[in-house]
């Protein structure tokens, strides 16, 4: 297929800045451009208009967005400009460099280091399906740990046709397993030239992140495989960054790819959606990061691409949510209503571990560890997951995930502190009675 020009023009650009990234990108990602259409032109007539703009699909009355009155009656505090009209297809500019700065903020290893500018998307599943589009294609391997959020396989697998390969994630120790990890990416290495790993921190189902040491092992590891010629792209899955409540890293795996090694893409997939506590706001965000003497030249050609996969598949975000978050930022009570969901999520982690401890368990599961994220995973010894989470529903109204065979999901998250205890008799008593 022949290459548009302006797609060309944001390649040569990717190739002189970083020419691993260009070889990294897929087919698409090669492709795609921001066209100088609807929205260009009319964003060029947004800022020199001063009588009439007629150019963009949105009904105005008394120079503002038409709407019903009934809508405004449920926002207390956005004008109508931050409601009803359309956001820019990459996000609101003030919410792209809020975001930017909060990354930076809690992660400090950042502060002298040269990222993107964050890209706004429809939350972290749109933001890994459109990195996915832009850097993964049929003859890709994707390197993942054995525990793994079930939708990486219709993202990867189902929808850009790549192959997942997967290593265990724990060792006989109970830690990130790095050496089973570094195996299969020298192994993978042999006959793919190009490796794309994903990292999800705090991990879902298990609820696991890594230790420090652990960390810089997974980043050593992967330095020594891009010192041996392999590109890699790593995809940074941080869905619920930040609920690290004990024995672990404290900053996103992001801050030691993106300046890793010139081999290596770093992308960082983030959300407000539980970072935030606002699920139902859909807004995420896409930051790039990798060795390059020219940032300047390259994170705006990938961001335009970026621009491009979103004009073409849902055109912008959702406009309210964006201003609600921008503003959130910025608010002097904001860090105190994080902190609080916080001790109330890790408190709830150290109960049900504390419960878990419990002796008499031990003959019916064991526990992978878990010292962060929503959630942890039983590991049975004598009943089938699928069988107990149905009986656990039908007998005691008790709702779980089974990951597989073996493993049994539980979001203590969404389970009351003081209920802990009586939910974890309820799955033992179910247990022993399917036993």
């Amino acid at each position: 297929m022949e290459i548009h020009p302006l797609a060309a023009e944001l390649n040569k650009q990717i190739k002189d800045s970083s020419p691993n990234t260009f070889a990294c990108l897929s087919d698409i990602g090669k492709q795609i451009f921001y066209p100088t259409g609807i929205l260009s032109q009319a964003a060029e007539a947004k800022n020199k208009t001063t009588r009439f703009n007629a150019t963009i699909g949105v009904a105005m009355e008394n120079r503002e967005p038409m709407f019903l009155e009934a809508t405004r009656s449920y926002f207390n505090h956005l004008k109508p400009s931050e409601i009803f009209t359309y956001a820019p297809p990459d996000g609101l500019p003030q919410l792209r460099e809020a975001w930017k700065e909060k990354i930076v903020r809690n992660n400090p290893t950042l502060s002298e280091k040269k990222i993107s500018l964050p890209v706004v998307t429809s939350a972290l599943t749109h933001g890994l399906n459109s990195a996915a589009e832009m850097l993964v294609g049929p003859d890709d391997v994707v390197i993942i740990p054995d525990k793994f959020w079930g939708n990486y396989r219709l993202i990867f697998s189902i929808r850009r046709g790549a192959r997942l390969s997967h290593f265990p994630m724990f060792d006989s120790e109970n830690g990130f397993n790095v050496a089973a990890m570094a195996d299969l990416m020298k192994k993978e290495a042999k006959s793919n030239g190009k490796l794309v790993i994903v990292l999800n921190t705090p991990n879902n189902p298990t609820g696991y992140t890594p230790t420090v040491a652990e960390s810089e092992a997974i980043l050593s590891a992967i330095r020594e495989q891009a010192n041996q010629g392999t590109r890699i792209v790593t995809l940074t899955d941080d869905a619920y960054f930040g609920l690290f409540y004990e024995d672990s890293v404290k900053e996103s795996l992001f801050t030691g790819l993106c300046d890793l090694h010139e081999n290596v893409l770093a992308v960082k997939l983030d959300a407000a959606t539980k970072e935030n506590f606002a699920w139902g706001f859909r807004t995420g965000f896409m930051t790039f990061g990798t060795v390059t003497n020219a940032p300047d030249k390259l994170y705006p050609a990938l961001e335009t691409k970026v621009k491009g996969l979103l004009r073409s598949s849902i055109s912008s975000s959702n406009h309210p949510s964006q201003h609600i978050i921008a503003r959130l930022l910025k608010d002097p009570d904001y860090q105190k209503g994080i902190d609080q969901k916080f001790e109330i999520l890790k408190s709830r982690a150290l109960t049900l571990k504390k419960v878990l401890s419990d002796e008499r368990y031990r003959e019916e599961w064991t526990f992978y560890p878990f010292n962060s994220g929503y959630f942890m995973c039983l590991k049975l010894h004598r009943v089938n997951a699928e069988q107990l989470r149905i009986y656990l529903l039908e007998q005691y109204q008790v709702g779980t995930i089974s990951i597989n065979d073996t493993d049994l999901r539980i979001a203590f998250s969404s389970v009351e502190e003081e209920d802990i205890e009586e939910m974890i008799l309820l799955i033992h008593q179910a247990v022993k009675e399917l036993s």
